[in-house]
């Protein structure tokens, strides 16, 4: 009599999943901890920095602005575009590495994987070399479109064959191209310094010189990125299990996967286009919002979209501080932070069980 084995999900210890440290009610009251935390952190990102503000004068800025105080003007000016492109960058970057890391159940995806850095790299170099893009403005559509043709690259690429875009076809497209985009990168470098001068500045990943008029560029793709992604909860915890599995409790696996990479090219690709390539806030955030509230996703996205932004604002904070009158930029600050935190959770827990 032949037995029937029952598979459960690659890495799983077993099929019964494991609880977060947040459970039950205590998830919309941890949810509700971290906005206050964020609010907390936004309001430091206003008030800190080469010079320190009063919280007086934030809330002045805010509320009742004058135009002829200097102290409100610089924090309606410069501080409050750059909390706002930080706070939607976070948000997105987060979202992101956890579309990522469900759909292709790897738990090292982040934005990275797919080539979105090295397209939008690519096409922030082709804007300057070829068409003369001097200013943030400019740098933000080649860069998202960029992001977005690699990301359909890889997809169209991963689906070749009879099996589809499976996660080990993904990732093994994703590095492909990302080869492949970053030696047309070093190309297109050499050929004008000026041009490489021009890329350093944008590919450092920072939140400084941001101005208002970029936030308004990019806005509307994070909204429709982080709508299509929060929808997706469910969606991503039925592809945990498995594309059999997922196939024979009703779910579209291949609609499923272009959905999520949908909205993983507008996230990653309006983030990378507004800040730059940040890196590890799309890697390890998801793995922290895992730790708090477990595997579900439904719990997981919502978690990442306000501890993403938190980690990316602490860093951009930290950043104007530790170097003070001076700055380092926060992509250089979110690798500092974010690489000893990731070596930590891989310490506590098996990486292969994530």
């Amino acid at each position: 009599m032949a037995t029937t084995v029952r598979r459960t999900p690659a890495g799983s210890r077993s099929a019964r999943p494991r609880e977060g440290l947040v459970r039950g009610l205590g998830r919309p009251a941890g949810l509700a901890v971290a906005i206050a935390v964020l609010a907390a952190v936004a309001m430091a990102s206003l008030a800190l920095g080469s010079r320190h503000l009063p919280l007086d004068a934030v809330r002045d800025a805010l509320f009742h602005f004058d135009p002829a105080d200097e102290a409100q003007t610089v924090i309606r000016s410069l501080r409050a575009p750059r909390t706002l492109i930080g706070l939607m960058a976070g948000l997105a970057l987060g979202l992101a590495g956890a579309v990522m890391q469900g759909v292709s159940r790897n738990p090292l995806a982040d934005p990275g994987i797919l080539g979105v850095n090295a397209g939008a790299a690519l096409a922030v170099l082709i804007g300057v070399q070829f068409f003369g893009v001097t200013t943030l403005l400019g740098y933000v559509w080649f860069a998202f479109a960029g992001a977005g043709i690699a990301v359909l690259v890889v997809y169209v690429i991963s689906s070749i064959g009879r099996d589809g875009a499976t996660p080990v076809k993904l990732a093994l497209a994703g590095t492909a191209v990302t080869a492949l985009l970053a030696s047309f990168t070093t190309v297109v470098q050499l050929l004008d310094v000026r041009t490489m001068d021009a890329y350093r500045a944008w590919a450092v990943g920072s939140l400084a010189g941001r101005g208002a008029e970029i936030a308004a560029q990019v806005w509307p793709f994070v909204v429709l990125g982080a709508v299509l992604a929060l929808a997706g909860g469910r969606m991503l915890n039925t592809l945990a299990l498995g594309d059999d599995m997922a196939r024979s409790l009703g779910q579209n696996v291949t609609r499923a996967r272009a959905v999520s990479g949908v909205a993983v090219m507008i996230l990653a690709g309006a983030a990378t286009a507004a800040a730059g390539p940040i890196v590890f806030v799309g890697l390890t955030v998801p793995h922290i919002a895992r730790a708090l509230v477990g595997p579900d996703y439904r719990w997981i996205l919502p978690y990442c979209a306000v501890l993403a932004p938190i980690l990316l604002l602490l860093a951009d904070v930290v950043g104007r501080l530790v170097v003070a009158p001076a700055e380092l930029q926060v992509g250089i600050v979110t690798a500092l932070l974010g690489a000893p935190v990731f070596v930590a959770l891989v310490r506590r827990k098996n990486l292969a069980s994530l």
